[in-house]
């Protein structure tokens, strides 16, 4: 019997090494310990056979610490590293990944991975560990990146299911002991109307060792499937190209990560701010500047609490999507939010957007206990709560009474019953989550002993959204102020999404365009109104108007515009429509929905597809979200433009090489020369009736000058040839 004693002594000598790097192997070696001991009682009869009792639970131990892992209702992550190397924080290397996944509601096995038909992806890798504090864990969390076989080149693949693209997280929860915090939130933002990272549970295997249950997430980029914005290049340094796009973030600085800008509370904390795009390396010192005083105009109109469409805050951000980030990171109580992991992005010529949240695992109540922390309440602000505050900015908007009657109309519709935030909704999303994840969750447990009472865990979440909802809706108070804003009576009736070619008209999205039509007797104001989400750019410059029952059209390209269809365009819109469809969203300058079509290019839709066909709505009185409202049309368009008859604005000559002059038949209070983004270039000086704008140096193209008087405000177009 001294051979058994010596294997079991080698064994326990083994696992007191595993213990540095497990701690699923305490709870083994203890068993280990306990097989010894009954061994060295064990001389006959019963006694071996508490012996063997006692080996088998230690054989079964082992199994399902990992080693026995063998099939699973959740993807299946295999990699393998070249060599077998320990994946390091930096640099990256290179390694195989296998995703073993038979589709929705199949169950995955390991012997799978040498059946190409069960794999999802089967190709190379580069990875590293990833994350700041959670690397105190031994479970880590991993960045990689889908290559070629040339083991340098990205591979842009769809992974179960999400956009294609080649870089992604596997988000380990190290810190949630509920596995959900991250997932929920994610989720929440998605149904609310704003992007965040796709996410699909997983279970890992790394050289043959089972690693427990992940999270796969998008890494946040500038991508037309993720943050969708236009990419900055460093020869982008003068208007309108250096207006956009830029992802930015308030974080604490790592190494490698050099600050951008700082920005001071009134209590003295400091706040970082980083580049992700432009990468910090690239970006110029105009670009630099020019960013930065995107967030110093915030930082000032909030804190003079100027709410103007033309002077204030909404004229600088994108009211809808701050407020959607207060409610996601207030909903959750996110210890981090608006000092760290906090993102930002600015489309060309569109507005600054918070967004999209990021790293939300100490939330509904959890926090860095281990270390002191218990920050995540049901009954504080987190941007007010004297840690972690982020810029002064956030506090200074809640406290402006148009934003926090517009932040509490919004709080107050998600929370309705069927809405995405309401109680009821977020139960049956965790319990749902619950029932798929919990087989993996029970794994992890037992081998990082993450969770501890999983249904506690849970449970516990559950009772924090429900107080803090109601200390929220309580806290948040009336929004009778702005509940029935009467916004301008705008329509979206025909939309171009997809044109069709030709030898003089070779690219299709040069020649899109959308209609908006004024359905009312009176002439509608547009100061304020923009295009609302990512993707599709345009404000209207401050006094732009439609007059009754009248129509505009913006176009993407003004020159092709203008060749093909006879006439210019009221306005010039940046970006392109998608060929597939998309959500188009006009919104006033707080964030009211005026219109909103979310066409497809798809049965039940007309089709409008690169056909020469164009989508157009067939009662301008009708519901233009039902595609029955709508066909597809080839009928010539016109300009629908009308100048008011006691206006007496002439402008001449038109089109003008220099001196443009402005007459009117009464007093001319101001005179302004836009570009077709609504950025100011010239400000004239009227003298009595007339003005005279110099254009000489102002580059070729179409124009808006307004024009201020006793009478109005009027916005022409001019032609600078």
């Amino acid at each position: 019997m001294n051979w058994l004693f010596g294997f079991f002594l080698c064994v326990n000598l083994h696992d007191l090494q595993e213990t540095k790097k497990r701690p699923s192997s305490i709870i083994v070696l203890t068993i280990h310990y306990n097989c010894q001991a009954n061994f060295l009682q064990a001389r006959s009869g019963m006694k071996w056979i508490l012996f063997l009792f006692s080996f088998l639970l230690c054989f079964l131990e082992i199994s399902v610490g990992g080693q026995g892992f063998t099939d699973s209702n959740l993807p299946i992550f295999i990699i393998n590293t070249d060599g077998g190397a320990t994946i390091p924080d930096e640099p990256r290397i290179l390694a195989s990944l296998k995703i073993i996944y038979r589709g929705p509601g199949q169950r995955n096995y390991l012997t799978d991975q040498g059946n190409q038909a069960f794999l999802n992806y089967n190709g190379r890798i580069n990875i590293e560990i990833r994350g700041s504090s959670t690397q105190v864990r031994e479970k880590k969390q991993y960045g990689f990146s889908t290559i070629n076989a040339d083991n340098v080149t990205n591979n842009n693949v769809s992974l179960l299911g999400m956009p294609a693209e080649n870089d992604w997280v596997l988000n380990g929860m190290v810190f949630d002991p509920a596995l959900i915090r991250d997932y929920l939130c994610y989720n929440l933002s998605r149904q609310i109307g704003e992007y965040a990272s796709r996410t699909a549970y997983c279970e890992l295997v790394i050289n043959g060792e089972y690693w427990g249950l992940y999270l796969l997430q998008e890494k946040i980029k500038a991508d037309d499937n993720r943050v969708d914005i236009v990419k900055i290049e460093t020869t982008d340094n003068y208007m309108p190209e250096i207006t956009g796009g830029y992802l930015t973030k308030a974080d604490k600085l790592s190494t490698g990560d050099p600050l951008a800008w700082r920005m001071t509370n009134l209590n003295g904390t400091t706040v970082d701010y980083i580049h992700e795009w432009p990468k910090p390396q690239y970006v110029t010192a105009l670009q630099n500047t020019y960013i930065e005083t995107q967030f110093l105009n915030l930082a000032s109109s909030a804190g003079l609490f100027d709410d103007s469409f033309v002077t204030g805050y909404p004229s600088v951000i994108d009211v809808r999507s701050f407020i959607d980030h207060m409610i996601i990171s207030e909903l959750s109580s996110n210890a981090d939010s608006y000092q760290y992991s906090t993102y930002f992005h600015k489309d060309r010529n569109g507005k600054l957007r918070a967004g999209p949240i990021w790293d939300n695992d100490l939330t509904f109540g959890n926090d860095l206990f281990f270390w002191g922390y218990d920050r995540s309440k049901t009954y504080v602000w987190q941007f007010m709560n004297g840690d972690n505050e982020g810029s002064q900015f956030w506090k200074d908007l809640y406290n402006n009474p148009s934003f926090r009657c517009y932040f509490s109309k919004r709080w107050n519709e998600l929370i309705q019953p069927g809405k995405p935030l309401n109680p009821e909704s977020i139960g049956n999303f965790i319990d749902q989550t619950i029932a798929y994840i919990s087989e993996g969750a029970s794994r992890d447990n037992a081998i990082w002993n993450s969770t501890g009472d999983f249904d506690q865990r849970i449970s516990e979440v559950k009772a924090f959204v429900n107080t803090r909802i109601s200390w929220i809706t309580n806290t948040l108070g009336s929004y009778s102020a702005c509940s029935n804003v009467a916004g301008p009576p705008l329509v979206i009736s025909k939309i171009m999404y997809h044109p069709d070619t030709s030898i003089q008209f070779p690219e299709s999205d040069q020649q899109e365009f959308i209609e908006i039509t004024n359905n009312s007797s009176q002439t509608a104001d547009l100061t304020g109104v923009y295009f609302g989400g990512t993707g599709l750019v345009y404000q209207f410059p401050a006094g732009f108007t439609i007059s009754a029952n009248s129509s505009i059209i913006l176009g993407a390209n003004v020159e092709v515009f203008c060749s093909r269809y006879g006439f210019f365009p009221d306005g010039r819109f940046s970006r392109h429509l998608s060929n597939k469809g998309q959500d188009i969203v006009l919104c006033n300058g707080f964030g009211d929905i005026i219109d909103y079509v979310s066409y497809r290019d798809t049965l039940p839709w007309p089709d409008a597809d690169g056909n020469g066909y164009y989508l157009k709505l067939t009662d301008i009185n009708s519901d233009n979200n039902d595609p029955a409202n709508w066909t597809a049309s080839r009928d010539i368009i016109t300009s629908d433009e009308t100048l008011p008859a006691n206006a007496g604005l002439v402008l001449f000559p038109n089109p003008v090489s220099d001196i443009l002059y402005v007459r009117a038949g009464s007093e001319i209070i101001s005179v302004t020369l836009l570009d077709f983004s609504g950025h100011k270039l010239i400000t004239g000086s009227p003298v009595d009736g007339s003005c005279e704008i110099n254009m000489a140096r102002i580059p070729k193209g179409l124009y808006f000058v307004k024009i201020e008087t006793p009478r109005g405000v009027f916005v022409r177009k001019v032609i600078r040839d």
